[in-house]
């Protein structure tokens, strides 16, 4: 087996402080932004390491997987095949000695040329979206000395924590005025992270634009889907005729008036966002509700030790071959067991999303297909928890534990601040 090493670690990240700024994307940009208050990065070729990286990762496990059948081991894991590692001594053909060989050693990993956070250094946590980003503040108030890692794509913050770059990531999973995050649901069930925890953030949006900018002067609003459709009503009684345009995301939006001066757009972000950014607040508070609130949930590679000594939550995603009518079955598990439900949602089947159902009155009908998210107030430590999940299997043909975790307990204020 081949030994492959990786870069070091200051190629794949660069501290992210206030005033230098890094973030972790798979589009190759190379320009340099520099903003009136200070605030600048590079944003260079090495962004696109996580993409490399993960392409070296692919190759060196279908390399390493063993030719001869009778050496694979498969076992189920929360609904899905996969191979179990023995760490079994390969055997080398071509020599004529025969002699036995040692364990191949473990290539090195970001973990092994960096300092490990359990020793007194920061968490490494990935976000989506720019400096100034909700999901920052989220991060921070999660893991209050944490080193943040930007990232432009909600599939870079999932990876970043499977290849080791970072530790957690921290993904808004929905909102009290926008609803669901549905990417974010699609994607926990792509991949393979746990859900260690969650975060309750109340959001404060402001209207911001370059300095001596007029809001009559104003021609478009810039900002997130979400963060547009939490402010609609808002923009409106402000008496703004603007056109609405979304972004990947609110800080991304203000940097984006910073770095091209653009004087007929404002957007919507955070105000923090605005101090980085060296924009002004045209509007303060501009969410249609003053009780706006984003959930956060926190994922991590391994799963944490379920307790009781702490409201705990649990999150599930089941789903039956015959469709929707195992649905009422599943809750009554719940409802038997007096556990409460604090969400449900549904999302089509994407690997079979119609399913065809013969009707001797009418013909062939057609169905969706759907994937049900549960999450409920209980703790996997708890044997009520455990036998509601017995009986769940019973009825479903895929069931999957995305994690079960502390619930956040911590009050907000719908007042201006984190």
């Amino acid at each position: 087996m081949k030994m492959s090493t990786l870069s070091p670690p200051s190629q794949l990240i660069r501290p992210c402080n206030r005033r230098q700024f890094t973030r972790i994307s798979c589009i190759h940009r190379s320009d340099s932004v520099h903003f009136p208050n200070g605030v600048g990065w590079t944003r260079a070729d090495w962004l696109s390491s996580c993409a490399i990286l993960s392409s070296k990762v692919v190759s060196q496990s279908q390399e390493q997987q063993p030719s001869d059948k009778s050496a694979e081991h498969v076992a189920a894991v929360n609904g899905h095949k996969t191979s179990i590692d023995l760490n079994l001594v390969p055997i080398d053909h071509n020599n004529s000695n025969n002699k036995p060989q040692l364990p191949p050693q473990k290539p090195l990993t970001i973990t092994d040329l960096s300092p490990a956070p359990m020793h007194g250094s920061q968490l490494r946590v990935a976000y989506q979206g720019a400096p100034g980003a909700y999901s920052e503040a989220a991060a921070g108030k999660a893991y209050p000395n944490c080193e943040a890692i930007p990232c432009d794509q909600f599939e870079v913050a999932f990876q970043a924590v499977e290849l080791w770059i970072a530790d957690r990531a921290v993904l808004p999973i929905e909102n009290s005025l926008g609803g669901s995050i549905h990417r974010n649901y699609d994607l926990l069930l792509r991949h393979r992270l746990h859900i260690v925890g969650e975060v309750q953030l109340p959001v404060h949006h402001c209207l911001v634009a370059l300095p001596g900018v007029r809001k009559e002067y104003l021609s478009r609003v810039i900002s997130h889907p979400q963060a547009l459709s939490q402010c609609e009503h808002t923009l409106t009684k402000l008496g703004l005729n603007v056109t609405r345009e979304a972004v990947d995301d609110t800080a991304g939006a203000a940097e984006y008036i910073a770095a091209n001066q653009l004087r007929d757009t404002a957007a919507i972000a955070s105000a923090r966002a605005a101090e980085l950014y060296g924009l002004q607040i045209l509007a303060d508070g501009i969410q249609d509700d003053s009780s706006n609130v984003t959930r956060f949930v926190l994922l991590a590679r391994e799963p944490i030790i379920p307790r009781t000594d702490r409201p705990f939550k649990t999150s599930i995603v089941f789903a039956h071959d015959k469709g929707t009518s195992v649905l009422f079955k599943v809750l009554s598990a719940f409802a038997f067991r007096n556990i409460s439900l604090t969400k449900i949602e549904s999302r089509p089947h994407r690997n079979r999303p119609i399913r065809l159902v013969d009707d001797a009155n009418v013909g062939t009908a057609k169905h969706f297909e759907y994937m049900f998210y549960v999450d409920f107030e209980a703790s996997m430590a708890e044997v009520r928890a455990q036998n509601a999940l017995a009986e769940v299997q019973e009825f479903t043909s895929f069931l999957r534990v995305l994690g079960s975790y502390p619930m956040d307990m911590t009050p907000w204020c719908p007042s201006r601040g984190d």
